[in-house]
């Protein structure tokens, strides 16, 4: 415990200034941990099987070109750019005919590599788009995933007992996750009616507040699923006491795209 508390200040008192600057700093930030989240990947997917040199070279490329150019854009209304995506399906599949191997990479393989790039270049993104519109939107929905995942261990810990979702999270409890929701939902809400002048009243912010942080739980349960499936604990170990990126990141992920249904009303 003590080793998860020093490293989560330490983090924070590095993330917090470079939050608050903003700009090219940031956006390095971010790529930075991008990359590292999609090095995590391939650690995983290295236990069973080695993946295509050419794979990781694209992979890389496409997360540096998402997450960089992210720091260009400042509406979260962008137009989607169909021909990059377009670029990402073809650079994937086609490998699969030029490998011939499921054992080295084939078409569960190509699809989970479209699937897995696009979702970390599009959270990554979105940290970048919604930190140039507004720096206090990050920091309400960094407020919800701290406080939901937090006080979900600790009320789980203490009176824990009726077991959720076993066969993919087995120490995660009902009792956790309402304690969390609610502790989540609380200080999210009074950090946004405090902060800013909403278009809309106090229900529907707690309703809003309380929308995320239950999608931020099953971006939870999502990547405890991956791991299961890849029988590995934690992503890595960047985050001592807390694993991975993609550890720490999970639930945040789906509160970043959920929230994209709101900003334009906010």
């Amino acid at each position: 415990m003590k080793k998860r508390t020093i490293s989560a200040f330490l983090a924070l008192c590095i993330f917090i200034p470079i939050l608050y600057y903003g700009g090219i700093p940031y956006t390095i930030m971010m790529y930075i941990l991008s990359l590292q989240g999609m090095r995590e990947v391939f650690d995983a997917l290295g236990k069973k099987k080695n993946v295509p040199q050419f794979v990781q070279c694209i992979s890389y490329l496409i997360i540096t070109y998402l997450v960089l150019t992210a720091g260009t854009i400042s509406s979260i209304t962008a137009i989607f750019d169909f021909r990059l995506l377009s670029c990402i399906v073809l650079l994937y599949l086609i490998p699969v005919i030029i490998y011939q191997k499921d054992s080295t990479y084939g078409i569960v393989d190509a699809f989970f590599m479209i699937g897995i790039v696009s979702l970390l270049g599009l959270c990554f993104s979105l940290f970048v788009v919604i930190r140039n519109i507004e720096a206090s939107w990050i920091v309400y929905l960094l407020l919800i995933t701290i406080f939901t995942d937090t006080y979900a261990y600790l009320t789980g810990s203490l009176i824990g007992k009726h077991k959720c979702i076993p066969k993919i999270s087995p120490n995660k409890s009902w009792e956790g996750y309402i304690g969390g929701t609610l502790m989540g939902v609380f200080v999210g809400s009074t950090y946004l009616i405090t902060v800013h002048e909403l278009s809309f009243s106090l229900f529907g912010t707690i309703c809003m507040t309380l929308f995320l942080s239950v999608i931020g739980q099953f971006g939870d349960l999502i990547f405890s699923a991956m791991k299961r499936n890849f029988n590995i604990k934690d992503f890595s170990d960047f985050m001592p006491g807390h694993g991975g990126i993609l550890d720490r990141f999970d639930s945040i992920f789906f509160v970043l795209m959920a929230f994209t249904f709101f900003i334009h009303i906010l």
